[in-house]
């Protein structure tokens, strides 16, 4: 954590949670914390599968209706730059390695792959705006 000088570290996979906290002079425990953001391995390869996004049940639990959720906290683009097409538009087939959208975390852009098949029928997020982890994105009817 000194080496790059991280006051807190959150990782959360499934059912289990870990924090670590280094200790920090009063002044600044006293500042707002920062917003907690996923650690990235940087000795990964670059060339590694993207993470596929998880797709859980809701609350409104609807036949042939999967939601695709984050798998992180950062900020949901729908293109891979400004000018770009978008990844999916509503009527898109997609299946379970399509990439559906890109989360921004720590200035590191993390391509999304759906996880599931089936028809996207809602969008769910606004590009450009900030997602938490397991907030729906995407609305998808599966066969």
């Amino acid at each position: 954590m000194k080496r790059y000088d991280l006051s807190e570290v959150e990782v959360e996979k499934e059912d289990s949670r870990v924090l670590l906290r280094r200790n920090t002079p009063l002044s600044a425990a006293l500042q707002l914390p920062p917003a907690p953001a996923p650690l990235v391995d940087a000795g990964a390869s670059s060339t590694a599968a993207p993470p596929s996004l998880s797709v859980a049940p809701t609350d409104l639990e609807e036949p042939g209706i999967k939601y695709i959720k984050s798998p992180m906290v950062g900020t949901f683009y729908r293109a891979p730059g400004p000018e770009d097409a978008p990844f999916i538009e509503i009527g898109t087939k997609v299946s379970a390695k399509t990439e559906v959208c890109i989360i921004e975390a720590m200035k590191i852009m993390n391509r999304i792959e759906s996880g599931i098949s089936g028809e996207v029928v809602e969008i769910l997020a606004e590009n450009g705006e900030p997602v938490e982890y397991g907030r729906p994105l995407l609305k998808v009817k599966t066969s």
